[in-house]
């Protein structure tokens, strides 16, 4: 690559700059909390009531007054009448006198007058009398009102990313909905005329769309919603009126294919007419061609990626992946890697950036490249884990050489 070809390109950081610096924070919106798994809360949540709400038994046992049992032990037992039973969700009503204790199971209200729980397993388990044999401390087995939350703290701050353990404290507290930045809706659209649904037979020249369900799978799987729009071909109306429709219902559109200088490369063409999208070339390996801008009144971010599904999954990775992150709320900015030792040789193309598929091993920290470098090898981007990141510099990897590693598939943001 010559010096005046790096010059006309941009870097992967440049880029990725542009497209944080595009896309906004969704606004945000009261969701029912059952709907609100992998989100982003917009608001502090302050709680209402008290955790527990009520002086609760921790254990099944009897509650009893400290007095009654003082000296108790195993050689001398003190003995209570047991006045009935208080199960989970009754009370009883009226204040535990001397020398009387109540059965109580766990989870239930401690009785007036109670100052302590005595587990069953310090007692003879009496139900008219009950012999004791230990004596507890104050509040021992009981659950305090408010120990865990106090009615007026604020229990989440905005910001937090909630799951499953948030949205139980919410449940427990009584919210019904929770303020988050809501999942974006993500449009991906196949372009080309050769491209034909999984499943039809393929004609000559065919070939089956993998990047419409690899991309849709992968902002599912990130936790906004993505909508797969059918095949467009190469008609430059039919891909302009596609794009149009999508936008009432789109807050990201992603395009593949179209974006490179071939005569039929229409989404460029399309969109280039409109005066929104910008064409790039930028210094990275598989993905070199992208474009990114905003269309529609209501400026929706739309990335066009190129049609090879190597390079179109990359690009998700590196580009669309944080951006969504952005929209959602959550940290954004480059991936994160891990250093990981590389087992394995290859060339990487001066001046640009790698991103070579791999299989990274977390035990070990180690890490071997998988296939070739092109961009149409769906086999081997199968069989990886993991991209290892070349720097531009450096157009060599060494078999023993630490690299970085993006870990894909749950991996360390």
């Amino acid at each position: 690559m010559s010096d005046s070809d790096n010059a006309t390109m941009r870097s992967v950081d440049d880029h990725l700059k542009t497209v944080l610096d595009t896309v906004q924070l969704l606004a945000p919106m009261e969701l029912p909390i059952t709907d609100v798994n992998g989100l982003v809360l917009a608001d502090d949540v302050v709680s209402a009531i008290s955790l527990p709400p009520f002086d609760n038994s921790s254990v099944d046992g009897y509650a009893v007054r400290l007095a009654d049992l003082e000296g108790a032990g195993e050689d001398s037992p003190a003995e209570l009448r047991v006045l009935g039973d208080v199960a989970a969700g009754s009370v009883h009503e009226g204040i535990l006198e001397p020398g009387t204790c109540l059965r109580i199971m766990t989870g239930a209200m401690v009785p007036y007058g109670a100052e302590a729980i005595v587990p069953l397993e310090w007692t003879d388990r009496g139900t008219e009398s009950v012999r004791i044999t230990r004596a507890p401390e104050r509040n021992e087995h009981i659950r305090i009102l408010g120990s865990d939350v106090t009615a007026g703290d604020v229990v989440l701050k905005a910001g937090t990313h909630l799951g499953p353990r948030q949205i139980g404290l919410l449940a427990a507290i009584g919210q019904v909905h929770a303020p988050v930045h809501p999942h974006p809706r993500v449009v991906v659209l196949s372009t080309g005329s050769e491209l034909v649904e999984p499943g039809t037979p393929l004609g000559p020249g065919q070939i089956n769309d993998g990047n419409g369900p690899a991309l849709t799978a992968a902002v599912n799987a990130m936790g906004a919603t993505g909508i797969r729009v059918g095949i467009i071909g190469d008609d430059p109306q039919g891909v302009l009126d596609a794009i149009e429709d999508q936008l009432i219902r789109a807050d990201i559109v992603i395009t593949t294919g179209g974006v490179s200088v071939g005569a039929y490369d229409v989404v460029k063409e399309v969109l280039s007419t409109l005066g929104t999208v910008e064409f790039s070339k930028v210094a990275m390996q598989p993905g070199m061609p992208q474009g990114f801008g905003t269309v529609g009144e209501d400026r929706i971010p739309i990335f066009t990626l190129p049609g090879n599904p190597v390079s179109a999954y990359v690009s998700f990775e590196i580009y669309i992946r944080p951006a969504i992150e952005k929209m959602m709320g959550i940290e954004t900015g480059p991936r994160n890697t891990v250093t990981a030792t590389c087992f394995g040789a290859f060339k990487s193309p001066d001046g640009k950036r790698q991103f070579a598929r791999g299989v990274f091993d977390p035990v070990g920290l180690s890490v071997r490249p998988v296939g070739g470098h092109g961009s149409h090898l769906v086999g081997d981007l199968a069989l990886a884990n993991a991209l290892i990141v070349v720097p531009e510099h450096v157009t060599e990897v060494v078999d023993g050489d630490d690299v970085e590693v993006i870990v894909l598939d749950g991996g360390p943001r």
